[in-house]
């Protein structure tokens, strides 16, 4: 009777062995066939529910931000036009200008050096670049701060050197070419005797907007600084003339002078024209300030090319040009800004005291005749003298 109880706890655990078993199999074929149905449904529910369940982006960096910004803005411009070659030209000269005015004042020097035109034991002559101050300003570099260290250079750098430079007869910030110094008081004080008594012959060239008409002649009319209506605390020089046309428009009546007026004198010559614009040579006496600026805009109506402040007297803005002008400059109205002024110290004569007169001829910047090609004017070495 034990053995038949022995034979059923046995079969009862056989049984009980086995029913276990197939429990742990079924849950673990039914572990291993619900995973695709769960990947399955993921992936049902991230179609039908993108926003739900993303996984999160990694964040973006300032500076990655500022170039995705900057490459939408270049895509949004598209390509710049090509430049014309004056245009590049004079976008050149400005920058290079720029540089020289806050470069440190052995550079300029050095650049003045190679500049040198002419000199002896008195005087001498270099090729003042554009936009370069001759007095000093403050914040620039200009001519009279780097003197010292010019007068070293061309003594060969001697450490005991005594020799000076100094500036006479000067030219404005915008003009070009030739710039007389001198060596000692004595030369600058008969310079300045010369000057004064219209000896030191000075002849400019330049280019204009327009034909003069006559194509040579004098303009005798006095300069005065006067304050532009409209604009606070801006000046400009303007003509004083003492004659006016009478009621009758027959003929000139005599006015009285103002006191301020400065006479002024300018003498002029039309060197070559071509596509509305002209070569022009000047002489000025006694030399006022802007006084060929103002007498060719004001009183021949023939502005210098580059002339933003006198093209336009009665306000602040670029000179504008015709659309002849600019097509042959291979310019755009926009970028008239950038033109420099092509007003250029071409010769000047001193006379000589134990020998001949002294004639120094200056070259003309790349910029002038490049401009002078583009607008079909002799070339200035074709031109007679």
């Amino acid at each position: 009777m034990n053995g038949c109880r022995a034979k059923v706890c046995m079969g009862d655990w056989s049984s009980s062995l086995n029913i276990l078993f197939s429990r742990v199999n079924t849950r673990t074929s039914q572990r291993w066939v619900a995973a695709p149905t769960f990947r399955r449904n993921r992936a049902s529910v991230a179609e039908e529910a993108p926003d739900l369940g993303e996984p999160e982006k990694p964040r973006l960096r300032a500076i990655d931000l500022a170039q995705k910004v900057q490459q939408e803005k270049a895509k949004s411009k598209g390509p710049e036009p090509p430049k014309s070659k004056l245009q590049s030209r004079v976008v050149e000269v400005k920058r290079f200008s720029l540089q020289l005015q806050h470069v440190h004042p052995n550079v300029l020097a050095k650049h003045l050096k190679r500049g040198l035109l002419y000199q002896d034991k008195d005087i001498v002559v270099i090729n003042k670049p554009y936009d370069i101050p001759v007095r000093e300003v403050s914040g620039t570099t200009s001519i009279s701060s780097v003197l010292p260290v010019l007068a070293k250079m061309m003594d060969g750098m001697k450490v005991r050197s005594n020799s000076q430079l100094l500036p006479s007869l000067g030219l404005e910030k915008e003009i070009t070419g030739a710039l007389l110094l001198v060596r000692n008081e004595k030369a600058l004080e008969h310079i300045i005797h010369l000057n004064k008594n219209n000896e030191v012959q000075k002849k400019y060239w330049v280019i204009t907007v327009g034909v003069p008409v006559p194509s040579e002649g004098m303009i005798d009319i006095p300069i005065i600084e006067k304050e532009v209506p409209g604009f606070q605390a801006l000046y400009k020089m303007a003509l004083s003339p003492v004659f006016r046309m009478n009621d009758a428009g027959s003929g000139l009546t005599k006015v009285r002078g103002h006191r301020q007026a400065l006479p002024a004198v300018t003498k002029y010559r039309v060197l070559d024209s071509s596509r509305g614009c002209s070569l022009v040579e000047l002489q000025a006496y006694p030399g006022v300030k802007h006084q060929m600026r103002v007498h060719m805009a004001l009183a021949l109506s023939c502005p210098i090319l580059g002339d933003h402040k006198y093209s336009n007297w009665s306000k602040l803005a670029p000179q504008k040009l015709p659309e002849r002008v600019l097509r042959h400059l291979g310019l755009e109205q926009t970028k008239s800004r950038h033109l420099p002024l092509h007003l250029h110290s071409r010769q000047l004569t001193l006379p000589g005291t134990s020998r001949a007169d002294i004639s120094v001829t200056c070259p003309m910047p790349k910029f002038f005749t490049q401009t002078l090609s583009r607008l079909h004017l002799t070339f200035p070495e074709e031109v007679n003298q």
